[in-house]
């Protein structure tokens, strides 16, 4: 594999990672402020205005961008019966079938996730709430998280078909 490939590969597995690590916590603290609302308006009598929102804004975030780490790790619903061997031509072309839908849907996501967002930010638009965050924080998740879930499906596509799959993905019967 050259170098430039390897380095590349090595970027979108680790940004997958990323992600995946900051969707986790990002779960953690959505229970954390929920659990803080609750405390704050049945034991003190003193809702918030921000827990719901910030927690709604989180959720997104964690949805889109922890997509990309479940497909690296394979995570994905997958039936494997008839498609148990991962060297098979068959589960080849059935994954390169399963991934070229998700690049058709993600592509999608990308093209008008990003247009709206550019609109909203451009016009400066906030939601309708006390709060008001600016839309974008809502907006931009659906392609970010898209256009790295493409990235890291480019990815798999390769290991696919150059049976580069990670040790730990065989040992445990994946891909």
């Amino acid at each position: 594999m050259a170098p430039l490939l390897r380095k590349a590969i090595r970027l979108i597995d680790g940004a997958s990672e990323t992600a995946g690590f900051l969707s986790a916590w990002s779960l953690f603290l959505i229970g954390f402020f929920i659990t803080y609302e609750v405390v704050m308006r049945h034991v003190f009598t003193a809702p918030t205005i921000w827990v719901d929102e910030v927690s709604r804004i989180l959720q997104v975030w964690v949805v889109y961008l922890a997509a990309s780490y479940v497909l690296k790790h394979r995570e994905m619903v997958t039936i494997e019966v008839l498609l148990s061997d991962p060297t098979t031509l068959r589960r080849r072309l059935a994954e390169t079938f399963a991934l070229a839908m998700l690049f058709i849907f993600a592509g999608v996501a990308m093209y008008y996730g990003f247009q709206l967002w550019l609109k909203e930010t451009l016009a400066g638009h906030t939601t309708d709430t006390y709060l008001a965050p600016p839309k974008w924080l809502t907006h931009a998740p659906v392609w970010v998280g898209s256009l790295l879930l493409i990235l890291q499906g480019l990815v798999e596509l390769y290991r696919v078909w150059t049976e580069d799959i990670p040790a730990d993905d065989i040992l445990e019967g994946a891909h």
